[in-house]
């Protein structure tokens, strides 16, 4: 398993605001995308989430997204050493996730760009 990355997730008001600020510090552009009523912007390192409460307060809950090769031999290695599967793999619309809960309790979400 390759880590590749994290991504620091920022929850705003105002997606639309927002990004401007990002492209201009992260010297890129904005790929959105909308997932479960909640809209997102990739920007660099940055994942800027915007959408109701319900659903934020969800998304709160996970530490970091960490990039990595493949997520499907992520899961094998993260169960071999006893982390709690809470979700996934599935497909999104930039590759594929999943959800893990560490043995010490943090959760995080673990993406590649594959599409399968």
């Amino acid at each position: 398993m390759d880590i590749l990355g994290a991504t620091l997730r920022i929850y705003v008001d105002d997606l639309d605001k927002a990004i401007p600020f990002y492209e201009q510090l992260a010297g890129g552009e904005a790929l959105r995308f909308e997932r479960g009523g909640v809209h997102v912007a990739a920007v660099g390192c940055f994942l800027l989430m915007s959408g109701p409460e319900s659903q934020l307060e969800v998304l709160r809950k996970v530490a970091a997204t960490i990039a990595v090769t493949d997520v499907e031999e992520t899961h094998r290695v993260l169960a071999s050493l006893g982390a709690d599967i809470i979700a996934g793999p599935v497909a999104t619309p930039v590759g594929r996730n999943l959800i893990a809960r560490h043995p010490d309790g943090t959760i995080y979400e673990y993406v590649d760009r594959q599409q399968k």
